[in-house]
């Protein structure tokens, strides 16, 4: 289990949001999950996929593979200050977010200089802004739906049986 170090006291978080009920009909609406780590503003838009009873990670989303963490339109992560990510720097700004799954181990988290992409067809890692590693963990119970959530100490991802943490300063 990994320990995140941050300051919880100014932490707040939005539950992400679904997408108007127009959207809603869709396979993977559109959500939003905003909350503020420290004095940084966060906002992740996505695509939140259902599992429906596929194998996820190992399955659909195979290991070794860049994957746009939501469905649709890649997943983007924008933040209103300059934030250090697992203990890097990363400027202000909206952010293509990508992650590489692996069957053991930790896993890939990137967060690339195009944030409007369809998917990871044209996914460039020659314009990552930063990449680092992560550990993901067995979550408590399965999240049917892909799922983020904003609070001290970062952002977790979370989906199937698997919750993906990263930790944001």
């Amino acid at each position: 289990m990994t320990v995140f170090a941050a300051s919880a006291a100014s932490a707040q978080t939005t539950p992400a949001t679904p997408a108007a009920p127009a959207q809603a009909a869709k396979p993977s609406p559109a959500a939003t999950a905003t909350g503020k780590i420290g004095a940084t503003d966060v906002t992740v838009n996505y695509s939140s996929p259902g599992v429906k009873g596929r194998k996820i990670f190992g399955g659909l989303e195979p290991y070794g593979k860049v994957w746009r963490a939501g469905a649709n339109e890649a997943t983007t992560v924008e933040f209103s200050k300059d934030v250090t990510v697992e203990g890097k720097p990363l400027p202000a700004g909206k952010y293509g977010f990508f992650v590489i799954p692996a069957e053991k181990d930790k896993w890939t988290v990137i967060f690339n200089k195009v944030p409007n992409q369809w998917g990871a067809f044209k996914y460039d890692d020659k314009q990552d802004a930063l990449r680092v590693m992560v550990t993901p963990r067995k979550s408590a119970s399965v999240t049917e739906r892909l799922v983020y959530e904003v609070k001290a100490p970062g952002l977790v991802l979370r989906w199937e049986n698997v919750e993906v943490p990263v930790a944001i300063k």
